[in-house]
């Protein structure tokens, strides 16, 4: 299993790029920051000093959106990095969160999120494809590679990442969900002709190492406030005894909304309605024993990837004691 490492483009942007320096040396293999320009900082041009200050990590967003950004510019974008330094970057993308609702923008229809992935694949890598109606291409770029990884959690964005995405991202480390998630994921890529095997799973969540529970569950409650906004829609969508597991949806019954300003942090107030036993099942806690054992159960699922959100008070003990007795245990 690889592992990597999820971050906020914080000010100073020095201390993200000294972290992701950090996590290469304890055998982390990919770096990813949110990305949501109006809350943080700019991300691309972080990555560029993180490709820099790394020899082989791999950087990306977790996740970008279709709406934000002009596609031609995301591709460029990445072209640019990938030039510069060796293919080391990857598409995280989804319908849009917090990058979209704090402009006043709904979430992308999973249409558009599938011709984005298309287009910018195809420009990033040096092809030609229509963009609004007209022949385009990139003509300096040799060699490009870029795999677009989809998030999602619903029916229809999971038949979207198997048909369509060279990855798989679920924001959940509940076993339950995976189960489910990652095998409608390939059995949409079976029933499409693709091989279920070449997408990757990449599991992200969470993770504090420690032996304090209480605190360290209400260090990381904020998460199951961030999947609640995309649990909300869900429900919207299906009702309560939709096709979504059970275990996804009934604890957002006492959701009262949301506020965008605390967004991944520890302390968010949005976030009172999650249980102890949400934020068990949704992140790695306790012991590393504990966190080994889980992810063993996630490996055994088809999990190809782990990577742990940092957004509590002990980010870097927990790095160094992933690194000694996780990663290279």
């Amino acid at each position: 299993m690889d592992f990597g490492i999820v971050l906020q483009t914080d000010p100073p942007a020095r201390d993200l790029v000294r972290l992701m320096k950090a996590a290469e040396d304890q055998g982390f293999r990919y770096g990813w920051t949110f990305d949501s320009c109006v809350l943080w900082q700019e991300p691309f041009v972080i990555y560029s000093q993180i490709l820099a200050a790394t020899s082989s990590m791999i950087v990306g967003p977790m996740v970008t959106s279709p709406a934000t950004r002009d596609w031609s510019v995301m591709a460029s974008t990445f072209a640019t990095l990938n030039d510069m330094y060796g293919n080391r970057t990857v598409c995280g993308i989804g319908r849009g969160d917090s990058a979209h609702r704090v402009v006043g923008m709904p979430p992308s229809t999973l249409a558009t999120v599938r011709e984005c992935m298309h287009v910018v694949k195809e420009l990033a890598e040096g092809r030609e494809v229509l963009l609004r109606d007209k022949p385009v291409q990139i003509p300096w770029i040799r060699n490009g590679r870029l795999e677009m990884w989809m998030a999602g959690y619903g029916p229809k964005a999971l038949k979207t990442v198997g048909e369509h995405a060279d990855g798989f991202i679920l924001q959940c480390a509940d076993p339950a969900i995976a189960r489910w998630t990652i095998g409608s994921v390939r059995e949409a890529a079976r029933a499409a002709g693709r091989d279920p095997a070449g997408i990757t799973i990449c599991l992200a969540a969470p993770a504090y190492v420690g032996d304090d529970l209480a605190h360290q569950r209400e260090q990381l409650r904020w998460f199951g406030g961030m999947v609640g906004n995309h649990v909300a829609d869900l429900v919207a969508r299906y009702g309560d005894s939709g096709p979504v597991p059970h275990e996804l949806t009934d604890y957002i019954r006492e959701r009262q909304g949301y506020d965008y300003s605390h967004h991944g942090r520890a302390g968010n107030p949005s976030t009172d309605f999650v249980p102890d036993e949400i934020v068990d099942r949704f992140c790695l806690l306790g012991p590393s024993s504990a966190h080994v054992e889980r992810l063993e159960e996630l490996a055994s699922l088809g999990v190809d990837q782990f990577s742990l959100y940092l957004m509590h008070d002990q980010r870097e003990e927990t790095l160094k004691r992933y690194g000694s007795e996780v990663i290279n245990r």
